[in-house]
């Protein structure tokens, strides 16, 4: 289910669109919505990786969750310069909904840095990503 389809749209800061999906913008986190078909790499994603510098700037710690509400294709490979491309990126979620896009999540998993990536509802891992940011920013102030 989109974000816009739930009680966590009257949180929604800021949208930017772009021709792979949109970002949904809140205070410490951003929700993205992949566009179905799409195929993800790091030439397609360059506005969306501006966007989001734009909005949380360099240095403050922020969370991205990925809602996979449509079927799209991601290139392995360029996770590691999109990861580099967000110097500030503190915890990251995918939310899936069916059997095959939970499979995938898993593989992609297996290419981040971070553990217990995968959800199975909006609510879940925005609450978790936005503890695991929390946590960072009183990490990077001590």
């Amino acid at each position: 289910m989109s974000i816009i389809n739930t009680d966590l749209s009257t949180q929604i800061i800021k949208q930017t669109k772009s021709e792979v999906g949109t970002v949904h913008y809140f205070n410490h986190l951003a929700v993205i919505e992949f566009n179905e078909g799409t195929h993800i790499d790091i030439t397609a994603v360059r506005k969306t990786l501006k966007d989001l510098l734009d909005y949380f700037g360099k240095t403050k710690p922020f969370g991205l969750i990925a809602n996979r509400i449509n079927s799209y294709s991601i290139s392995l490979l360029d996770l590691k310069d999109a990861r580099l491309a967000l110097p500030n990126l503190a915890a990251y979620g995918i939310v899936s909904y069916t059997n095959a896009t939970r499979m995938n999540a898993e593989i992609e998993s297996s290419f981040c840095e971070w553990n217990d990536i995968c959800f199975n509802n909006l609510h879940q891992s925005i609450n978790a990503i936005y503890k695991k940011v929390i946590d960072q920013s009183k990490n990077t102030l001590n």
